[in-house]
């Protein structure tokens, strides 16, 4: 309750909205969460908003549908997505978790499209089961990932225009970290990340993918993979001095543990298929206390 009162939300409704977000931010976010937690008490009911929005429309995709059918899932999608942007064209909704999106996104002037950009990217999930060039799959990626990045910028305060073209290449930055740790999972539902036409530069073809075993021509698909993380989260880096001080020890740490996810991927020896690569808790109370104490000198 103290960071609602920090940010000024007051009103019953709007408050149990964002305690809402919060929970599925908690839930379903583990390592966003902690690094929200980082941030200054008037900052994060907003970024639970932007997340907690994120993740419901993921639970529709993929758990909270789950025993539906695809086109029974595209219905329930399109007529949250429909209440959610109508609700940000008109200011006003029921919907538990559109009530705190609808009044982050007026308080911090963001963009509607964001939104259209993310929910379209939801629905392929739908129909789309992989792509074939990075070209295709940025298309996906651009709306489920990037434009998060965008949407948070504002609330996190930029400092320079250009702290957006960061935030945006982070956000894909955790997106493809999280197709690499989660190529098993993914193909359980009948998805493959990996852009195609990238796998067959190591001969490697769905089908192997599909048989999971782990061969020295994945592996060398996967360091590829990796590589183009940490190119991202490389270009990321000064974006993150162009963002006001409170908000640099949050997305420092989100950017360690998250790109870090590859380094995990490493440490089981790249398989993906009998493994889950995680972060340690040993690793996330590291960096988290690492980047608490840079927070408590900035805000001195």
């Amino acid at each position: 309750m103290s960071e609602l009162n920090a940010a000024k939300i007051y009103d019953p409704q709007l408050r149990a909205s964002y305690e809402e977000c919060k929970r599925l931010n908690s839930l379903h976010g583990k390592t966003y969460y902690l690094a929200t937690l980082l941030l200054p008490a008037a900052k994060r009911p907003f970024v639970h908003a932007l997340y907690g929005f994120a993740r419901y429309a993921d639970e529709i995709v993929d758990d909270l549908a789950s025993t539906l059918t695809p086109a029974q899932k595209a219905e329930v999608l399109s007529k949250w997505s429909s209440e959610v942007l109508a609700g940000l064209k008109s200011g006003t909704t029921s919907d538990a978790v559109g009530k705190a999106l609808i009044d982050t996104v007026q308080r911090f002037a963001i963009p509607h499209q964001h939104f259209v950009d993310f929910l379209h990217s939801m629905e392929m999930d739908l129909t789309v089961t992989q792509y074939k060039t990075f070209d295709d799959l940025y298309e996906y990626v651009y709306g489920s990932a990037a434009v998060i990045g965008l949407e948070m910028v504002p609330i996190l305060g930029p400092l320079h225009n250009d702290a957006f073209e960061a935030a945006k290449k982070l956000g894909i930055a955790f997106q493809l970290a999280n197709f690499i740790r989660d190529v098993d999972e993914d193909l359980d539902r009948g998805r493959v990340y990996l852009p195609i036409k990238e796998l067959a530069q190591f001969c490697v073809t769905r089908e192997m993918l599909e048989e999971r075993v782990l061969t020295p021509e994945i592996i060398e698909a996967l360091k590829f993979q990796i590589a183009r993380v940490r190119q991202l989260q490389a270009e990321s880096a000064a974006g993150i001095a162009l963002l006001e001080p409170s908000s640099r020890p949050c997305i420092e740490a989100a950017s360690t543990l998250y790109c870090g996810i590859v380094d995990e991927v490493e440490k089981i020896g790249y398989d993906i298929f009998n493994h889950r690569a995680k972060t340690s808790t040993a690793r996330r109370i590291r960096v988290a206390g690492a980047a608490f104490i840079k927070r408590q000198l900035i805000s001195r």
